[in-house]
């Protein structure tokens, strides 16, 4: 019985893979249709691709195109072809608006940006068209079931940017010793501290902001000296003010007495 088993399986295979290439290269258009359709259904969405690259341009204001249109969007995206499934599945949901797929497609087309979004060292161009996608979705169906997972989506991408701007951040505080720019790396720590509130690197951020205000306020001309050393000793207060027992207490500790030591000059 599993020998018949096989040879039936074996022949719809190949009997799938005979009409498959022998739609490729039809000129029948609703044979090219039904085919790229059930290469779909079996999954298979790299030949759908190849067939429906052949025939949407003829599809366009047709009947037909709204199905074709959608499993040709949801193929490019399952065989990895983000980009340009992002720019079939907005075709799709300016085309089709009344679609029950439209939702879905939409949801899709924010996904497929959010797929391009690189690592938080790269450059995130991808990253805030994904975000600008996904709010739009937001906006366009606020009742959706698909809501819980945009949301977490866009909490994960914020989180990609908020760790880029920590990184260029810390980045002006480790070369401010070489550039000699201890001001630019204070204010952008400051910066990265206003623009994120809530940031989870903010311990990180406050030490390295107290590191910065530190260093440029004791390599201070005498002029400004004593502003500076005010300005780093409150960044020492801001700093454990918000956790007492930060991991950097030792070394902060060590700086603010050394400031201290420094603005006894100006007392006398």
């Amino acid at each position: 019985m599993a020998k018949y088993l096989y040879i039936f399986i074996l022949a719809a295979v190949l009997t799938s893979c005979s009409q498959y290439q022998k739609a490729l290269k039809s000129e029948d258009l609703k044979f090219k249709y039904d085919i790229a359709v059930q290469m779909y259904d079996q999954g298979k969405y790299s030949k759908t691709v190849r067939l429906a690259e052949q025939i949407t341009p003829s599809y366009r204001g047709k009947p037909q195109g709204e199905k074709l249109f959608y499993i040709y969007a949801k193929s490019l995206y399952e065989v990895g072809t983000y980009y340009t499934a992002g720019y079939q599945f907005e075709y799709f949901t300016a085309n089709y608006p009344r679609s029950e797929k439209r939702e879905e497609a939409f949801l899709l087309g924010a996904k497929s940006y959010y797929m391009l979004s690189p690592r938080y060292s790269l450059d995130q161009e991808a990253t805030y068209k994904a975000l600008d996608k996904l709010q739009v979705f937001i906006n366009t169906y606020p009742e959706s079931e698909y809501m819980d997972e945009a949301n977490a989506l866009v909490k994960e991408l914020n989180e990609k940017l908020e760790k880029k701007a920590f990184e260029v951040a810390k980045q002006y505080n480790t070369t401010a010793e070489y550039f000699g720019d201890f001001k630019a790396a204070a204010t952008a720590l400051d910066n990265f501290l206003i623009n994120f509130p809530g940031t989870k690197y903010k311990e990180d951020a406050l030490f390295y902001k107290l590191d910065a205000s530190y260093r440029l306020a004791i390599n201070s001309v005498r002029s400004k000296q004593e502003e500076r050393l005010l300005a780093a000793i409150q960044n020492y207060n801001e700093l454990i003010k918000f956790k007492p027992d930060t991991k950097y207490k030792k070394q902060a500790d060590a700086m603010k007495k050394e400031l201290e030591n420094e603005l006894q000059l100006y007392s006398k």
